[in-house]
């Protein structure tokens, strides 16, 4: 049996709006299948139980958690994206920090030509970099 890591995202009600807004922001997402908490289950009901999301290629799983929880996501792990032009950057960046926070604002830190690291309105770490050539 092959061994496959995908990254699961754990909300505690926003799991589908998330995913909404994530597969527009770039090329190649799409969601393949969201199954929903029923009436009788733990979760609320119509809430997402796990959903499949491609992102740029990579598939994501996400649930909103049935049970509230002390800990939500932190930088420490990200999520980090190449973008094939500045405008895409600037773009996804303005989009992301939307009722988010600005960890590392749009610059040239010497390590990329420009990079900049935002934590979304969800709590979602993100690293986004145009690659040096």
């Amino acid at each position: 049996m092959t061994q496959i890591i995908t990254p699961f995202l754990m909300f505690e009600g926003a799991a589908e709006d998330a995913m909404q807004f994530y597969v527009s922001l770039f090329d190649d997402c799409r969601i393949v299948s969201v199954e929903r908490w029923g009436a009788h289950d733990v979760g609320a009901e119509g809430k997402v139980k796990k959903a499949q999301f491609i992102l740029c290629g990579r598939s994501f799983y996400c649930s909103d958690s049935p049970i509230e929880h002390g800990f939500t996501f932190t930088p420490s792990l990200s999520l980090f994206i190449d973008l094939d032009s500045e405008a895409s950057l600037e773009r996804a960046f303005s989009q992301l920090v939307e009722g988010g926070k600005v960890l590392m604002p749009i610059d040239d830190y010497g390590f990329s030509k420009k990079f900049g690291w935002v934590n979304d309105r969800f709590g979602v770490s993100w690293q986004l970099n145009v690659p040096s050539r």
